[in-house]
């Protein structure tokens, strides 16, 4: 079964920074366009970043927009999401997410349409 492996997360004051890491089962990242989307309380999920196969397309939302950094090591199988600068807003469940490249190898879009998914994991900013 191909789908994302999850870790990382947890809990942080105001102010702190966590890295998420999601690697693959049964298929390569560097074939893949890849994502990440959190699902805050109250509300849907929602796209924060994503990244084209070729790397050449990145994308945030304009609320993690120079705080957040998604990378991808292809050597490692590996996606990444820096964060920092935490605001108790940022509290949620974040998910991997990766697909073929459907639409180009230029091309990453932030909707809830992804092929394949991580199991998710919870970040909590609180003091």
């Amino acid at each position: 079964q191909l789908h994302l492996v999850q870790s990382g997360g947890g809990w942080v004051q105001p102010g702190g920074s966590l890295r998420l890491s999601c690697s693959t089962a049964g298929f390569t990242l560097a074939n893949v366009a890849i994502a990440w989307l959190r699902q805050v309380p109250g509300k849907e999920r929602e796209g924060i970043s994503c990244m084209s196969t070729n790397n050449e397309t990145i994308r945030y939302d304009e609320s993690v927009k120079g705080r957040f950094a998604i990378s991808r090591d292809n050597a490692r199988n590996t996606m990444y999401l820096q964060m920092n600068n935490l605001k108790p807003e940022d509290t949620g469940i974040y998910y991997c997410a990766a697909e073929k490249p459907f639409y180009g190898d230029t091309f990453c879009h932030q909707t809830d349409t992804y092929e394949y998914w991580g199991q998710g994991t919870q970040v909590t900013v609180s003091s």
